[in-house]
């Protein structure tokens, strides 16, 4: 009997036309502690809105939580056939890592020691919606790119065409060139905006760029040798609307 069921698992599930993943790549145990750790971060952070003084760090956490989740759940929804545990992006290298422990701890040093940075001055005021705003569009954009692509969508650059690899130019695609680049992009610039974080503002501005500039020009090599003249008038046609990355 345990051998018939193990046969029958190792097929691949169809719903929908849309592959599912084998469930144990994918430990239902370890997604849904991922999930919950998430939701308690978020609810934590939510309801110390009214307690803290400084409440931007509080959005802050509150949008990374949303951010890593919605990663998740999109791709279970709209592209499950590509789903993991690590689509949560928690693991999202070092440098990310780095990048955010760096921006909190900036944050707690101005605060302790330069509270004047921090504090809720009308220019400052205005940078902190800047930055909430600019959240938000990114976000949005994030995912509905994410949605929009749904099968060919992917956290990992891809080297070869897959069959349902297709040109998506559609929806947010028909105004952004990648607009999952873009969201992100700015969703991390809002976040530094938002802490008022001067110093980790100018390097997540050079990093972003430095990365997302290599970043597009090798995806773009690719997905010109998937599509063709295609792509490259879609290209041509199509901006980024990321500073100077054309």
């Amino acid at each position: 009997m345990s051998d018939s069921v193990n046969s029958v698992n190792e097929l691949p599930i169809i719903i929908d036309g849309k592959p599912y993943p084998d469930i144990t790549k994918n430990p239902p145990q370890e997604i849904a502690t991922t999930a919950f750790t998430l939701g308690i971060l978020l609810g934590v952070f939510l309801g110390l809105l009214p307690v803290l003084h400084f409440k931007s760090f509080n959005l802050y956490i509150i949008a990374l939580s949303l951010f890593h989740f919605l990663e998740y759940y999109i791709t279970a929804k709209y592209n499950p056939g590509k789903v993991h545990n690590e689509s949560f992006l928690l693991n999202n290298g070092v440098g990310y890592l780095a990048a955010h422990l760096a921006a909190t701890i900036e944050c707690f040093l101005e605060c302790l020691f330069f509270p004047h940075l921090k504090s809720y001055t009308p220019l400052h005021k205005a940078l902190a919606v800047v930055g909430g705003i600019l959240v938000l569009i990114g976000q949005v954009a994030r995912t509905l790119a994410m949605s929009t692509a749904a099968q060919s969508f992917s956290h990992v650059l891809k080297t070869k065409k897959e069959k349902d690899h297709v040109l998506v130019k559609s929806g947010l695609y028909k105004y952004l060139r990648h607009p999952s680049y873009f969201g992100f992009f700015w969703w991390a610039l809002g976040t530094q905006l938002l802490l008022l974080n001067p110093i980790s503002f100018v390097v997540f501005v050079g990093v972003l760029w430095r990365f997302f500039s290599k970043r597009i020009a090798v995806e773009e090599k690719y997905l010109i040798n998937f599509f063709g003249k295609e792509y490259i008038v879609y290209k041509d046609s199509v901006s980024t609307w990321i500073p100077f990355i054309n």
